[in-house]
């Protein structure tokens, strides 16, 4: 069983990584040209295309100034601990065991913009590339037209190599739709988050995102490989839901109360 999570926008390259169990990203030699073409925008047109403040484009025009393989401890991190925001709130690898972080390798990928498919132990230089970015390359109008081809192989064989071909999709749906699902050899599973306000059970953005990161966290520290186990999910107050459930959507409830506690 293979999961999939979205990157984040926050990044930490201050604080040291917790292992030095490290590996290269796969497409690196996919993440060059984009760079290159980076490389060409002004902080003024890196602006306009990516939505952003003059003051955050100036940092990553000198992101991908400065962005040079080949990649180590001293000038890169390890994916899965660079990366901050609600998911790896949840997440919280820099806790993971040695034994986690080996069945992590294994069955957690992170999708992203620059680096396409990542392991979690692979290093990664600071950046910022939504995947939603409508940039234009060889490959087409944007990073779907570019990513789609690459990423949906390598999810098949990462998935054979998990030894089950079941996809746990927790991430958004902006890096979702970079995998072409229809060429996809998989039994795909989305567990949806919702919790209680007013009576009412919603998806909530900052606690769905932190439940994904979550659920993310169990299926590693628990080495679940079996898609039935998922239902038995039970951490910060979530339960599953099947009546709310339908097929592979599996939907997780969390009353107010036990948020609150």
């Amino acid at each position: 069983m293979l999961s999939v999570i979205s990157p984040a926008k926050t990044l930490d390259f201050e604080t040291p990584s917790t292992t030095d169990q490290v590996t290269q990203p796969d497409f690196l030699e996919h993440g060059q040209p984009l760079i290159d073409i980076l490389r060409g925008y002004s902080p003024q047109q890196l602006s306009d295309l990516m939505g952003i403040s003059d003051k955050l484009a100036g940092l990553n025009a000198a992101r991908f100034a400065e962005w040079q393989p080949p990649f180590s401890l001293d000038n890169a991190k390890p994916a899965v601990q660079a990366f901050q925001g609600d998911v790896y709130t949840g997440l919280q690898a820099e806790t993971f065991s040695e034994a986690d972080n080996r069945f992590a390798q294994q069955h957690l990928r992170i999708l992203s913009g620059l680096y396409g498919l990542l392991r979690p132990l692979d290093l990664i230089q600071a950046y910022r590339l939504e995947m939603g970015t409508k940039l234009p390359n060889d490959a087409g109008k944007d990073l779907y037209a570019y990513w789609k081809p690459v990423v949906t192989p390598a999810l098949d064989q990462a998935m054979e190599d998990s030894g089950s071909r079941v996809l746990v999709n927790l991430a958004s749906n902006e890096y979702f739709k970079a995998i072409d699902t229809r060429k996809l050899d998989a039994r795909i599973i989305t567990p949806v988050f919702k919790d209680e306000k007013n009576g009412t059970f919603k998806i909530i953005s900052f606690y769905a995102k932190k439940a994904r990161g979550l659920m993310s966290a169990w299926i590693i520290q628990q080495q679940i490989n079996d898609p039935d186990a998922l239902a038995s999910f039970d951490v910060a107050g979530y339960r599953f839901d099947s009546a709310a459930s339908e097929g592979d959507t599996l939907v997780f409830t969390r009353k107010e109360a036990d948020r609150d506690r």
